[in-house]
């Protein structure tokens, strides 16, 4: 009788540990999966290589990267790269990803 009684105890804080884990994970396991989905839309062309986009980029719009995003939007892939220009202005770029395309613009001029 012993027994059985432990038994609930333990599923119970064994079911709870894995409840956190997979919330303490959750985040990561989405990230990685976001990695693979992109670097699957790369293998299979319809989205340019990140450097290639930099590289293309720099020529175009010259500045400092602060932050590149990819992501879906309305069925198509959509990089958002935020520059740093000389003079302080902030720029937001949303490019095609499959072809660098500029799409949308946004400036932010320094403040004073």
């Amino acid at each position: 009788m012993f027994l059985p009684q432990r038994f609930p105890r333990v599923s119970t804080a064994a079911l709870l540990l894995c409840g956190v884990l997979s919330v303490a994970l959750g985040p990561m396991a989405r990230a990685d999966d976001d990695h693979e989905q992109a670097h699957r839309a790369v293998q299979a062309g319809e989205v340019m290589p990140l450097r290639s986009v930099l590289e293309r980029l720099e020529r175009e719009h010259p500045g400092h990267v602060l932050d590149v995003e990819l992501d879906r939007e309305h069925g198509r892939w959509i990089y958002e790269i935020k520059l740093l220009q000389p003079g302080g202005q902030r720029v937001k770029l949303k490019l095609d990803a499959r072809s660098a395309e500029l799409i949308q613009r946004k400036d932010r001029h320094p403040k004073r």
